[in-house]
């Protein structure tokens, strides 16, 4: 029988780092994401997709991303991956771009299609989608307009009422979401980045962040800041009909290693 829902995962801001045991703020990230992710077919057994939504490597190189595969691909589910303000594009397409894994910006499933958009800026934190990928966005929109749409980025097109933060969220957010309003196929938006959770509406579309597989960052703060929250994702279940439901799952121990008064990464 069909399922009545296509069921993804959202992993994201993994910062694997260079060998296994490394540690970025006290914490092993790589650990983490293992961990994050075990939990989360521990509470749902399937699933028909997996984003990885930037940030997959802290200091890119070829090692970290060929352990990212390896690991994903012992699922054996389809893996769309998106680069972050930390990730080598290019060596990701390189290495991310297998059968399973891949960097694919545009992925068709039943009544759904999902635009994944890179919002890199080299060099930089913040984020920008450029006129290539809004161009490809609304050619997917025209073409795809008898499908649901989510799109997926690593920064954030809204505010999360941290100052801070909210120096590095998309710079040109609104000529991307004036794109958005046209379309009433558009479903979700869904980004990283911002390391915390993130439930938000614009018109009919639901705007999701997501946390962060390692450290999370303290809400609503003036200066950078982090909290001891335990690591999670995000499940995003996508109906027929163009409905929506979601749910964080976070793994029970909080981060007690995390060293909390650092000002920076």
């Amino acid at each position: 029988m069909k399922s009545p829902c296509l069921s993804l995962l959202q992993l994201t801001d993994l910062h694997v780092l260079p060998t296994v045991e490394s540690t970025l703020l006290g914490v092993k990230t790589e650990h983490y994401f293992h961990t994050v992710l075990a939990n989360a077919f521990a509470q749902k057994s399937n699933y028909d997709l997996i984003l990885l939504t930037g940030d997959l490597a802290q200091s890119p190189c070829t090692a970290s991303y060929e352990r990212i595969l390896q690991k994903v691909e012992e699922y054996k589910i389809p893996a769309l991956c998106l680069a972050g303000n930390h990730d080598d594009y290019p060596l990701m397409q390189q290495i991310l771009n297998t059968p399973q894994v891949s960097c694919h910006k545009q992925t068709i499933l039943e009544r759904w299609q999902i635009i994944m958009l890179n919002s890199q800026i080299i060099g930089s934190e913040a984020g920008r989608l450029e006129s290539s990928e809004l161009e490809f966005l609304e050619k997917c929109l025209q073409e795809k307009s008898d499908l649901f749409t989510l799109i997926a980025m690593h920064h954030n097109c809204l505010p999360t009422g941290s100052t801070w933060l909210d120096t590095m969220t998309i710079e040109n957010s609104q000529a991307f979401l004036d794109i958005v309003a046209r379309y009433p196929n558009v479903r979700v938006i869904t980004n990283g980045h911002i390391h915390q959770e993130m439930d938000k509406k614009f018109g009919d579309v639901s705007i999701f962040g997501t946390p962060s597989t390692c450290f999370q960052f303290a809400l609503n703060s003036a200066d950078f800041a982090m909290d001891r929250t335990p690591p999670g994702c995000r499940m995003i279940d996508l109906y027929d009909d163009g409905s929506v439901k979601t749910k964080v799952y976070r793994i029970d121990t909080p981060l007690n290693e995390l060293e909390l008064h650092a000002e920076g990464y």
